[in-house]
């Protein structure tokens, strides 16, 4: 939950040049000056984050991570339009300041954005909360900022183009059932029974809204003091589509068995699950 215990040395495949990133701000982002250190979030590896220090102001930079990806995944160009544009709604998000498409400056595409003071449950049954009338208060602003979400006006954001409005389960199931295509390594029976099954099965309802993609506690980061939800994270996988996709994936979590200690233990079909619920989601 404390930033400063989640943070680590700079991983070997993420490193970049950071007198190169360091005046490329001074040039572009107001009020960046003075000698900058650069840390890396041990969270948040799909699209590596760090932190970037500079005096008494405080940044989080956030990239795609280096090598081959697969189409439209680590989107952080998307995750920051959706978060500038949602800056103007109730959604809490953190403040954008820059995106920067050009690779020439670490490598990859990155944006800008402020460093938020909270805390951050990483396990969605919040066991950390002070007692079970916080954990309770927390869940219920969960559900509260979810609602938020899925009903701005995404039109008047001018985010008519963010996604396909409508036969949004149709389109996630096709989508990841090519990338599994696309990635796997052997043949897997019962996940051949499984894509047979869904493209069986796809709801007709075409109700469509800004969905986050990853909505879950760990991607919110609740007040200090308060059960009150602060920022919503990691929005590269949001698009338009059917909000009860959203409602679903957070639900997921509380059914799924403890997703570490299986790992642990060489579960892997677990690992399978995981696998599967990442290419989901992503914005199609």
């Amino acid at each position: 939950m404390n930033s400063e215990q989640e943070m680590v040395k700079i991983r070997e495949a993420h490193r970049f040049d950071e007198n190169v990133l360091a005046n490329y701000l001074r040039g572009t982002l107001e009020g960046f000056s003075g000698e900058m250190t650069v840390r890396q979030f041990a969270y948040g590896q799909s699209n590596p984050t760090f932190l970037l220090s500079t005096g008494d102001r405080e940044y989080v930079l956030r990239k795609k991570p280096p090598g081959k990806l697969l189409p439209s995944a680590h989107a952080v160009e998307r995750e920051y339009r959706i978060i500038k544009a949602l800056e103007k709604t109730g959604v809490p998000v953190p403040k954008t300041y820059l995106l920067c498409k050009d690779d020439s400056i670490i490598g990859t595409p990155f944006y800008i954005m402020e460093k938020m003071e909270g805390r951050i449950f990483r396990t969605p049954t919040a066991p950390d909360a002070a007692d079970a009338r916080e954990r309770a208060a927390i869940f219920d602003a969960m559900n509260d900022t979810l609602a938020k979400i899925h009903t701005v006006d995404w039109k008047a954001l001018g985010l008519e183009d963010f996604g396909k409005p409508g036969n949004y389960m149709a389109r996630q199931v096709s989508r990841w059932s090519k990338q599994y295509e696309a990635s796997k390594t052997e043949r897997i029976e019962s996940m051949d029974k499984l894509i047979q099954w869904l493209n069986q099965h796809i709801p007709t309802d075409i109700s469509t809204s800004i969905v986050h993609g990853d909505y879950r506690l760990e991607n919110t980061m609740v007040h200090s003091s308060e059960p009150r939800i602060i920022a919503v994270f990691d929005w590269e996988l949001s698009t338009l589509g059917h909000p009860l996709a959203d409602l679903a994936y957070n639900c997921m979590g509380y059914h799924l068995p403890d997703i570490e200690e299986k790992l642990e233990r060489g579960y892997l079909h677990t690992r399978i699950i995981l696998e599967v619920v990442s290419f989901l989601f992503y914005p199609i």
